[in-house]
């Protein structure tokens, strides 16, 4: 049985991703066999796989993390943009169309397809699976339209965990919004909520944390502090392999491993790793 999570974010760059990166590292020093999996991503650059697949840069780091090869299972939908409203759509790897602004999509059940046909083939292989999602799950516009987030918790049938950004302010009300604009039988994923990029003594926080656990009936899974860090972003060209770049590409991905390291092990008294595992466990 292969154990997962969903990392879900109450906005875009709320540290998903990291978080991501850091539970991946964990379980891998831990001895599992564990992937990371996004299933759409949008990234301006990509990583190149070792079959000559692209992938987002984000998946790639929270490959390395876990220790595993990058593969496109792990991001099976890869959206480049290239100015003037216009965006390349890779699937599985491959430049399938370019998109225009106004323009007809790609049909959502091929789309659907893939992320589910990643999502298995990954399950076959790994002990755990780290999820994660891709902005908000409760874009009122977007809804009907979004993959990334509970259509991707319900394909792989997994607990979400959501995280919130205190460093951009209203963290509880992000939290608290997020949980009611979201359908009720996703609210029923929900598994724990943790708060990201926190200064100063967390305790301050504990009113706002026990009432929010107790309107939304899921427990606070860590206060995690802001820690100044060195790692590979969306925009970062550092990981792509290129002719050239080997040994610079070798000596910067060893330095991102000790550097999720060191927040690791600077974060463990404030993420309460042992209920995100416990989520992982219990599963739905």
């Amino acid at each position: 049985m292969t154990h997962k999570v969903m990392f879900q974010g109450t906005s875009s760059g709320a540290g998903k991703t990291t978080l991501a990166a850091l539970l991946c590292r964990h379980l891998a020093q831990e001895g599992a066999k564990v992937a990371p999996f996004k299933a759409l991503n949008l990234s301006l650059n990509s990583f190149v796989t070792s079959d000559g697949k692209e992938i987002g840069i984000a998946q790639a780091f929270q490959a390395l993390a876990a220790g595993v090869e990058p593969r496109v299972e792990m991001n099976p939908i890869l959206l480049k943009p290239s100015g003037d409203g216009t965006m390349q759509l890779v699937l599985e790897g491959r430049p399938f169309m370019e998109l225009c602004r106004g323009a007809k999509g790609p049909p959502k059940e091929e789309l659907t397809r893939s992320i589910k046909g990643s999502i298995g083939t990954l399950e076959m292989e790994f002990d755990a699976l780290v999820i994660e999602g891709s902005g908000s799950p409760v874009e009122i516009n977007l809804r009907n339209r979004d993959l990334a987030n509970m259509r991707t918790a319900e394909l792989a049938h997994c607990p979400v965990i959501l995280v919130g950004d205190i460093d951009k302010g209203g963290v509880f009300a992000g939290l608290y919004g997020t949980y009611h604009l979201l359908k009720a039988k996703h609210r029923k994923m929900l598994r724990g909520f943790i708060i990201n990029r926190f200064r100063g003594d967390s305790s301050i926080l504990r009113p706002g944390i026990e009432e929010i656990e107790r309107r939304m009936r899921i427990p606070c899974l860590g206060v995690v502090p802001m820690v100044e860090v060195h790692l590979p972003g969306e925009d970062s060209l550092a990981l792509r392999n290129g002719k050239g770049r080997q040994g610079g590409a070798k000596d910067a991905r060893k330095a991102w491993m000790q550097e999720l390291d060191r927040l690791l092990q600077s974060v463990r008294k404030d993420l309460d790793m042992d209920g995100v595992l416990k989520v992982m466990r219990d599963g739905l």
